[in-house]
């Protein structure tokens, strides 16, 4: 789950790290009246869960309130990479001396936490790192000793950072990690951390992405993911306990068990077919859920087959069966589909789906050559 700019930042300060005191906006009256109340410049700046808004001019410098006012009405509504802003955020315009990028994400194959920094702040880590890697430094955390102070002091002694600011950096670098750590995020960064003309540090923009298998621990954060910004699929996914992930093919996959999901993809790759989806309705699966999940799988207008590879341990195949019929009497639909059912109650589960003429298979083979063919118009029996 990722949090918006503004959303970030006032959970930075939750932590002591030091922010521009802006507020958000809806309407371009709001705006007047917050840059008004900043009494000076202010940034107008676009609040979408993507990058590259100030390519996009969604972000905007104003002088004075009606200026403000002006920018949101036109920022406010405007498409950026397929998202519509629906919020601005207001913040009091800064004279930069500096741009620093700061970050923490986890290094997997260190196992590990890793914090980022780099005198480059203000553009993209990616882009720093493919034209200059020497730039960036990494210091890796120890999660049973946590960021030690000496270990801030190396980090803004190799990036340059003037000693007079070390103290500054410390408090940030740990801030930081304690709301990385007590947030369970994936990633928390400010790109760019500022030295402003007054020789302070300020975190100027803020990102952060929250581990979804952890978000029951943090209602609070859990309230402030923004459905509007994701694939209405991936909404009726989560609200149903189904791991969903959007794909750009033509066969739709409903599978039971992560593992046989990425098998059935690389099956259906090898007969030639492309999978639509990564769908795992999850181990014990009753019928409402397998209806939820193909009512998804069927609202993808790209879909031209099902396939369903279903292996009944805990999740039984007659319950699997009931939910794909019920999930047609809802949605009707001519998208030819593959069920493969093998497991618990798998015989009444092939009886049920033999009722509704639907095509089955035993192997997973037998049942991705169907599907692929199916997909491609070839009549299958």
């Amino acid at each position: 789950m990722k949090l918006h700019e503004y959303q970030s930042k006032f959970r930075f300060a939750e932590y002591g790290i030091p922010i521009p005191k802006g507020q958000t906006a809806t309407t371009a009256s709001q705006a007047f009246t917050i840059a008004e109340e900043i009494g000076g410049p202010v940034v107008v700046k676009a609040q979408v869960l993507a990058g590259g808004r100030g390519k996009a001019g969604g972000v905007k410098l104003a002088h004075t309130p009606e200026e403000a006012k002006k920018h949101a009405r036109v920022i406010l509504g405007m498409d950026i990479k397929g998202l519509i802003v629906k919020k601005i955020l207001i913040d009091p315009a800064v004279e930069i001396e500096a741009e620093i990028y700061l970050g923490i994400t986890i290094d997997r194959a260190a196992r590990r936490s890793v914090m980022i920094a780099s005198s480059a702040g203000g553009i993209a880590i990616e882009e720093v790192a493919a034209k200059t890697p020497e730039k960036i430094v990494r210091a890796h955390i120890d999660p049973c000793l946590g960021l030690p102070n000496y270990q801030a002091r190396n980090i803004a002694c190799e990036i340059g950072l003037s000693r007079t600011l070390w103290k500054q950096f410390i408090h940030i670098t740990s801030a930081l990690y304690r709301c990385y750590e007590e947030s369970n995020a994936s990633l928390t960064e400010i790109n760019p951390l500022v030295v402003t003309n007054g020789n302070q540090l300020l975190a100027l923009d803020g990102k952060m992405t929250l581990d979804d298998n952890a978000l029951f621990r943090h209602p609070r954060l859990a309230e402030m993911r923004d459905t509007d910004e994701e694939a209405p699929a991936e909404t009726l996914a989560r609200q149903a306990d189904l791991s969903y992930v959007k794909l750009d093919g033509e066969i739709g996959c409903m599978v039971n068990g992560a593992g046989l999901a990425m098998a059935t993809m690389d099956m259906t790759k090898l007969f030639g077919g492309s999978p639509a989806n990564f769908l795992d309705i999850g181990g014990g699966a009753k019928s409402d859920k397998v209806a939820a999940a193909l009512r998804i799988i069927l609202a993808d207008p790209n879909v031209k087959a099902v396939l369903f590879n279903i292996f009944g341990g805990i999740t039984r195949c007659d319950e699997v069966a009931h939910g794909i019929l019920s999930a047609l009497g809802e949605v009707p639909t001519d998208v030819p589909m593959v069920a493969r059912l093998v497991g618990t109650n798998e015989e009444k589960g092939r009886a049920i789906l033999a009722q509704s003429n639907m095509i089955t298979a035993i192997t997973l083979a037998e049942a991705a050559q169907k599907a692929v063919e199916a997909a491609h118009g070839v009549s299958v029996k």
